[in-house]
């Protein structure tokens, strides 16, 4: 029997690289290598019609949604289009890569169903974790982490303990043995770089990733380590340890992209090329292992001569530490950070600030905001909203 897979941001990086899996599957199923083949039953995305409406052709699938669109481009059209594919297309597990906050809903909406949810959506964590692991708790449903570095995470788990699979209370049994969660930064195009060409850096510039290929807002995130930052305050939801065991250290060659430090002092490593598929592809045939895409980036071990890594300059990139700081205040801490930070990026890719205004101004707007507690959707939507008015008012210069 087929499990049934809704792909949500469908079109964007992680969407496409998504769809690749799935074609995958289809041959790997067709040589006997797949016991449970995936069939995509729902797509969604944000305005790129054609896109979708190709993939929907090729993969044979009859529901989308687009949350910016004409009526008849999809199933669903609307704001709320990727929530009501949802509620009402029956599926086994739901691929969550919308962009930003907006993936929250649909992405909350699927773990109270009780349907698996592979997360590459970290905000969904970072402003609603709270909600996100309680909906999973109620109904059963599971987050399967597609970030790079926290399914490396998940895989050195597994190791500890076969079977794992996040989210995990915090006196769980794998946990107990771990001391310390590492997640690794590139560091990003501005790694070697002054902090006053940092600040006056462009959006060109800061679009030049030296390793991943990703969409424009999380590149720009990466560029700033602020995407690490995000990550942290994941991991916390994902993996249920306090901000002091959780960890970031800057690796430029994006081999190893996790790393557990366990109680005995052993340390366990994932390692593999910078090639998104293969997280994907391990959280939507979870527990299975196949073979993977063809052409999957590998690791040529002849050529490699070193792997380096170096402590993150809070100084150079001020955004990192502000996870620390969500997870000290808690609430709606998160919702708050995130809401500013996407709308610093889409003032600096328009044009409006430099980019060592993104951090100053998610900090100004988290200085005026206080937290409150995260105990629903709606307070966490109204969070997010007043602190994006807040971080525009403080770009605008009020």
């Amino acid at each position: 029997m087929a499990r049934r897979v809704i792909i949500l941001g469908s079109t964007g990086s992680i969407g496409r690289a998504g769809v690749d899996v799935v074609r995958h599957a289809s041959a790997l199923h067709a040589q006997g290598l797949l016991d449970e083949p995936l069939k995509v039953v729902g797509l969604a995305a944000g305005s790129s019609s054609q896109l979708l409406q190709q993939q929907a052709r090729e993969l044979g699938v009859e529901a989308t949604a687009l949350s910016s669109g004409a009526p008849g481009d999809a199933t669903f059209v609307g704001a709320d289009a990727a929530w009501r594919l949802v509620r009402e297309v029956e599926a086994d597990i739901v691929l969550a890569a919308m962009v930003g906050v907006a993936g929250l809903p649909a992405a909350l909406e699927a773990a109270r169903l009780g349907r698996d949810v592979a997360l590459a959506n970290k905000e969904t964590l970072v402003a609603g974790g709270g909600l996100m692991v309680e909906a999973c708790r109620v109904s059963g449903a599971r987050l399967l982490p597609v970030d790079s570095e926290h399914s490396a995470l998940w895989q050195c788990l597994e190791a500890v303990a076969p079977g794992f699979g996040p989210p995990c209370a915090s006196g769980a049994r794998a946990m107990r043995s771990v001391a310390r969660l590492t997640l690794t930064a590139s560091g990003g195009p501005f790694r070697t770089w002054s902090k006053e060409r940092i600040d006056a850096a462009t959006p060109e510039e800061a679009m030049k990733h030296p390793t991943w290929s990703m969409g424009s807002k999380v590149t720009i995130d990466s560029a700033g380590l602020v995407n690490k930052a995000l990550e942290v305050v994941e991991a916390h939801w994902l993996f249920g340890l306090p901000e002091d065991r959780i960890d970031v250290l800057v690796h430029p060659q994006s081999i190893i992209h996790g790393l557990i430090e366990l109680e005995d002092g052993a340390v366990l490593a994932h390692l593999a090329g910078p090639d998104m598929r293969h997280p994907i592809q391990h959280a939507l045939f979870w527990p299975t292992r196949a073979p993977g895409v063809p052409s999957l980036k590998r690791v040529d071990w002849a050529k490699l001569r070193a792997l380096e890594f170096e402590p993150p300059d809070h100084g150079r990139f001020p955004g990192l530490p502000l996870a620390w700081r969500v997870l000290r205040e808690g609430g709606t801490s998160g919702a708050i950070f995130n809401a500013a930070n996407e709308a610093a990026v889409a003032r600096f890719l328009a044009g409006g600030i430099p980019f060592g205004a993104i951090a100053a101004a998610v900090v100004r707007t988290m200085d005026r905001c206080a937290p409150v507690a995260a105990d629903s959707l709606e307070g966490v939507l109204e969070a997010d909203r007043a602190a994006r008015e807040i971080a525009n008012q403080i770009m605008d210069g009020r």
